[in-house]
């Protein structure tokens, strides 16, 4: 289910398999490093150097208004890469705390900081199932596909984010479409074709030449995310799913207008603390 930069290296295989957690985390960590400068040659002008999107289908912050007013708050975003979104809030008014498990991301966030003369006040590089915050430092929580996908227990996370989180919080974030997970991984006509399992819960790996895991993602259905919501002490609030935008033709990964026209790709999950 990725959304690589085309320029990655092919891998040798892909599969959905269990893979251990120290071997995910790692993974993943080498593959952002490594790809780090292909996703934001790739990427980064959709993104934009200070702009809060939610996902492929273009959805904007200062559209949807999902995490309320933040001037004055104490924000933190999980999964920041670049730290685009961070900017953002920084240009309005919050007082930002973003980490990201790759060092890569985050020196183009600091690359950026100073190209666009707005400068992200705490960029952490952390795990995201043991956050380096006290609890109850940060008012509101955000992730624009960050983090969250890539674990192997992001219960553990919602843990996390709730310890961190002060009472009446926000934690909204973003990840693909569970349904999508049914789907071939094409934009196109093959990606209308159901191939696997909603409930297979195998993660999707990719391999390298020796079958080691280089890229891992993991798939949650929709039970299992409200679950995980509600068991870390949140409240579940709204479910949005964007909708293709009329005359957005960008192709991402499997996300494109074809079956953008007919199935949501992407799941934001609203939250408070309770």
């Amino acid at each position: 289910m990725t959304a690589a930069p085309s320029g990655a290296p092919p891998p040798s295989a892909v599969v959905y398999a269990p893979v251990p957690e120290l071997l995910t985390v790692n993974a993943n960590r080498r593959w952002w490093d490594a790809e780090a400068d292909a996703y934001q040659a790739e990427h980064g002008e959709f993104l934009g150097d200070a702009d809060f999107r939610w996902c492929p289908e273009g959805l904007r912050e200062s559209e949807a208004r999902l995490l309320g007013t933040v001037s004055g708050l104490v924000v933190l975003e999980v999964g920041c890469g670049a730290g685009q979104c961070a900017r953002w809030l920084v240009g309005q008014g919050a007082q930002v705390v973003a980490v990201d498990l790759s060092s890569a991301q985050l020196r183009h966030a600091r690359a950026l900081d100073a190209r666009v003369g707005v400068r992200v006040p705490a960029l952490l590089q952390a795990d995201a199932r043991a956050l380096p915050l006290r609890d109850g430092a940060v008012d509101v929580a955000c992730s624009a596909f960050g983090a969250v996908p890539f674990v192997v227990d992001s219960a553990t996370v919602m843990r996390e984010v709730a310890r961190v989180l002060k009472p009446g919080g926000r934690w909204v974030f973003s990840v693909t479409h569970p349904m999508r997970w049914s789907f071939l991984d094409d934009p196109g006509p093959e990606g209308l074709r159901v191939v696997r399992s909603y409930f297979n819960r195998h993660p999707y790996v990719e391999l390298d030449p020796a079958g080691r895991p280089i890229y891992v993602e993991q798939h949650r259905t929709l039970g299992d995310r409200v679950r995980e919501i509600v068991a870390a002490g949140l409240r579940l609030l709204d479910v949005v799913e964007p909708e293709w935008p009329e005359g957005h033709t960008r192709i991402w990964g499997q996300w494109g207008p074809e079956r953008g026209a007919l199935m949501p790709g992407t799941a934001i999950y609203v939250t408070e603390k309770t």
